[in-house]
């Protein structure tokens, strides 16, 4: 549905911190997928750790984040140039679980399902799974803001 390339025109982020490779599906307004290819040659990896690599949760987190942020702001009024001057703020992450370590060579797929959206605000639900097997979940809320 939308790869790197178009990605990387809705969100700001780039390399290290763009953590999402590809959308799958959304639903404007309602829900959105997609993922990241873990390798081992994720900059995390270097001490995190050494001999025993596994993929941080806060950067899972982040990648959700990401996701929601796609979803936010293609869920806008917002015409593309205008998104273009549009970033999100994430406001607060509450209930974070992490319950499955995600290693180099997985498939990290993002499902976030919007809760709440008004204007400029919104509240997601979001779970991250590795072949199906849920490894973290959050609720997210964020605000698109001028940069």
């Amino acid at each position: 549905m939308l790869d790197i390339m178009q990605i990387q025109e809705i969100l700001p982020h780039r390399y290290p911190l763009l953590l999402v490779d590809r959308i799958t599906d959304m639903e404007v307004k309602k829900s959105i997928k997609g993922y990241k290819n873990i390798s081992i040659s994720e900059p995390a990896f270097q001490g995190h750790f050494p001999g025993h690599p596994i993929y941080p949760g806060v950067l899972i987190l982040e990648g959700m984040a990401q996701c929601g942020g796609v979803l936010a702001l293609k869920s806008s009024d917002l015409t593309d140039e205008e998104m273009k001057e549009k970033v999100i703020y994430f406001m607060s992450i509450d209930n974070a679980k992490f319950r499955n370590p995600v290693r180099p060579g997985d498939r990290l797929d993002y499902e976030l399902t919007a809760v709440k959206m008004k204007s400029t605000l919104m509240v997601l639900e979001g779970k991250a799974y590795v072949d199906g097997k849920l490894t973290a979940e959050a609720e997210f809320k964020a605000m698109i803001v001028d940069k």
